[in-house]
């Protein structure tokens, strides 16, 4: 019995939990005209960790389905193309951003419109999933309200265990 403990506890230990290892910050997603029938995400993914981790899906209940993009050049021509996963590199950071990776929410339910707020999981291969809430700002935009970063990490923080919050 006791080898069995111990067992556990070391298992434990090689393998933490990682949500504690990512922070997510800027978090938006552009509003939509009328007749649009996808949208897209856009959030920057920190990992403080020691061990790379994957953004491998999300999810939403604004759209029939939601993909991770990325774009690629295409002869003169950038092409959007969906993609497994986005690599958080260990110490580093994923930044999903207009151009470049995001989440694309397909076959809208309604118009994005400014203002409003999208419930969001990100879902990753090691830390598992993370909820936030993206605001929907105007069209064009290139980047998240400046007041959301705080937000977007104390929402992340209230869901970790109490002995994971740093």
């Amino acid at each position: 019995m006791k080898t069995l403990l111990l067992t556990v506890a070391a298992l434990a230990f090689a393998f933490p939990a990682l949500a504690a290892d990512l922070e997510v910050s800027g978090a938006f997603i552009r509003a939509t005209p009328k007749a649009a029938s996808a949208g897209a995400g856009f959030v920057t993914i920190k990992n403080t960790g020691k061990q790379d981790d994957k953004l491998i899906a999300a999810s939403a209940n604004v759209s029939k389905s939601v993909e991770l993009h990325t774009h690629i050049k295409d002869g003169e021509i950038m092409r959007m193309r969906k993609v497994d996963a986005i690599t958080v590199p260990a110490g580093g950071s994923a930044e999903l951003k207009p151009g470049g990776d995001h989440v694309m929410f397909i076959d809208l339910s309604a118009p994005l419109k400014d203002g409003d707020k999208v419930a969001v999981t990100l879902k990753f291969e090691k830390a598992g999933e993370i909820k936030l809430d993206m605001p929907v700002v105007a069209v064009g935009s290139m980047a998240a309200p400046m007041t959301m970063d705080h937000g977007q990490h104390m929402q992340h923080m209230q869901q970790m265990p109490a002995n994971m919050k740093h």
